[in-house]
């Protein structure tokens, strides 16, 4: 999308640019990818603490005396597992097991929920669950992503920043939790979780007090030694940990279980969206899955869309790929016939017609230094 005056833009985007911001067209929406350096940014989150902008993202509130069995019926999770103050990671399916949207779910109240979607798929999401209610349903939704805004606080630093901001280390929610606090403006919910593999929390609240909370984390982050981060940092961080990006390592053409996230799928808990083409998948076994690698030697980083070659074949293409700022080479995701996808197997990325050698390894690539 070139045109900028059709990009949506989130209530900090006079202050991302009064502060410096590299925007960038994310999603529909202009978003600052980097303030002072995508590197300098992700090692702030790994070694202290960095705040993201992430009001472009989606929230929708589910309640009613059926919503529980009603997102059971429409998410690949078991959310009868959840008690109020806890969420979880789930996935929203079509009906061939493809994957609309990946998101975390949580349970606020005994009949009410919090979902967090991708910015990218809010219409989608809203459509495909509005389109599974029937009349029985004793159901209520509720779109609040045009209100809301959000920042993600992450890094080992990211308690310290709580308490330098809320004045209390109770506000600090432990991970897949959220807690919910009503103020004059409206309800805010400081949730336990992120897309780092850091300690952090997501923390949504009133658009018209968006830029107040910025400011006081911002200053609050750079006391504690961090940094203000855009979305670069955070591609970079996400895949070092190995997690799937919407519309790059998931999409409706593709199933959890291809993806490695059978985990987050029930197949026990009853019938849902998408779950009989799964059972399906599971008994006929995958015809690939998302495998990670990483470069060898001195070479170019991987990009998506780069072709993946094992010996004189071309058996899939770069979903995600990078230069990891922690590991110092280049790491990526493909999806890969299970004839490649072992780890330790050799394969090939061409770039700019010329190929390079990978070899596939476990995820996630980075993992925290032992104390």
């Amino acid at each position: 999308m070139s045109d900028t005056e059709t990009l949506r833009q989130t209530p900090l985007h006079a202050v991302h640019v009064g502060m410096g911001a590299r925007m960038v067209p994310f999603a529909g929406w202009n978003m600052p990818v980097q303030y002072t350096g995508i590197v300098e940014e992700h090692k702030a989150v790994r070694q202290s603490v960095g705040v993201f902008d992430i009001s472009h993202m989606g929230q929708f509130i589910v309640s009613g005396k059926g919503a529980e069995a009603f997102l059971n019926r429409v998410l690949t999770n078991n959310i009868a597992k959840l008690t109020p103050g806890q969420g979880q990671y789930t996935l929203l399916l079509n009906a061939q097991g493809g994957v609309i949207d990946d998101l975390i779910a949580y349970r606020t109240s005994e009949r009410e929920f919090f979902l967090v979607v991708n910015a990218s798929r809010i219409d989608a999401d809203w459509t495909h669950i509005e389109s599974q209610l029937t009349e029985d349903d004793d159901v209520m939704m509720a779109n609040a992503s045009d209100f809301t805004a959000g920042l993600a606080i992450q890094g080992p630093k990211a308690r310290e920043v709580a308490v330098a901001v809320f004045g209390n280390a109770d506000s600090f929610p432990a991970h897949n939790t959220i807690l919910v606090t009503m103020t004059d403006s409206g309800p805010m919910w400081l949730c336990g979780t992120g897309y780092t593999g850091e300690e952090g929390f997501e923390f949504f609240m009133p658009i018209e007090t968006a830029e107040n909370w910025f400011r006081k984390i911002v200053d609050a982050v750079k006391s504690a030694g961090g940094l203000p981060c855009g979305l670069g940092a955070r591609d970079t961080l996400r895949l070092e940990m190995g997690y799937p990006l919407n519309g790059n390592d998931l999409s409706e053409t593709r199933t959890p279980l291809q993806a490695g996230l059978g985990f987050f799928v029930d197949l026990d808990k009853g019938d849902f969206t998408g779950r009989e083409a799964l059972v399906k998948q599971k008994a006929e076994g995958l015809p690939d899955k998302l495998t990670a690698f990483r470069m060898t030697g001195a070479t170019p980083p991987p990009r998506p869309h780069y072709p993946v070659a094992q010996g004189d074949q071309i058996v899939g293409e770069v979903c995600s790929g990078t230069q990891s700022p922690s590991l110092g080479c280049g790491i990526g995701m493909a999806y890969l016939p299970l004839s490649a996808a072992a780890a330790g197997s050799a394969i090939e990325i061409e770039i700019r017609g010329r190929r390079f050698p990978a070899e596939v390894v476990k995820k996630p690539f980075y993992r925290k230094p032992s104390v």
